[in-house]
């Protein structure tokens, strides 16, 4: 399922690239009719073209970056996160003592509140203590699993620009091959390999910059969400935990009550 669903967004991604970068001449228009097409979009597909294959290779990597953006845009939501109604509907069955009940609503409604929450409760029985411990080890767990995803948008916002220094040092390698055939080359038979390396640079900048920009702002994002998801968690076992600490207050008040006496007092002598 979770394959099926990025390969829709890739789709949809390809699609959008794809219209912004096609010529006219390509979706049915008549050339002629439709007239020139603008300088920048003859320029991108031209870029694309004399990119070579580092080009083409940064190109699907673009479109695999928008698909994540995409993908996690739609994952990292507070309603995705935290659902609706989930933390008040848990609090009043734990009140009403139906801690399966609670356990078997969070189970599904998954989300990563709902783990948090069925962590808790699978622990009532060993008390708070249990409960709170149980919760910070599935926060730390369904953390790094959000975190994990973000990790590729790292990666591409590394590699993007690796790729097209690579092209740029090869680039440059074809412009400088013409001092060996010629002893003194021309401007303009040193410019192709000039421009593609500035190509590859460019495409790989294009690539790395929205890369690392999602990056940062996804997971200042998921920060943002797992505080708020823990401290909401918190908030639903509030009444339990002063349940629990009212019973330990009277079990030690017990203990501390003197137990009277019930054999014969000692008479004097």
């Amino acid at each position: 399922m979770r394959m099926l669903r990025t390969g829709v967004w890739l789709a949809i991604s390809l699609g959008i690239v794809a219209s912004m970068f096609t010529p006219g001449w390509v979706l049915g228009q008549d050339p002629q009719a439709a007239g020139p097409l603008p300088p920048m979009q003859v320029d991108l597909v031209q870029l694309f073209h004399d990119g070579g294959a580092i080009g083409y290779i940064i190109c699907v990597m673009s479109l695999a970056m928008v698909a994540m953006v995409v993908e996690q845009a739609l994952a990292i939501r507070r309603g995705a996160l935290m659902p609706f109604g989930l933390a008040e509907e848990t609090h009043r069955l734990i009140l009403q003592g139906q801690f399966k009940q609670a356990e078997e609503l969070c189970r599904k409604r998954p989300s990563f509140l709902g783990h948090l929450l069925q962590a808790g409760l699978s622990e009532v029985d060993l008390g708070y203590a249990a409960v709170e411990k149980a919760m910070e080890d599935a926060a730390a767990q369904q953390s790094a699993r959000l975190a994990r995803k973000l990790e590729y948008l790292a990666v591409i916002s590394t590699v993007a620009p690796m790729l097209g220094l690579m092209g740029t040092v090869w680039g440059m390698i074809l412009a400088f091959m013409e001092f060996e055939r010629k002893a003194n080359p021309q401007v303009s038979e040193l410019a192709p390999g000039v421009y593609k390396a500035l190509v590859t640079t460019l495409f790989g900048l294009i690539v790395a910059v929205p890369a690392i920009s999602a990056f940062a702002y996804f997971r200042n994002r998921i920060d943002e969400l797992v505080a708020q998801s823990a401290l909401l968690a918190e908030h639903v076992f509030a009444d339990f935990k002063r349940a629990m600490a009212a019973r330990r207050k009277a079990e030690r008040q017990a203990k501390r009550k003197p137990v009277p006496r019930t054999g014969p007092r000692p008479t004097a002598g």
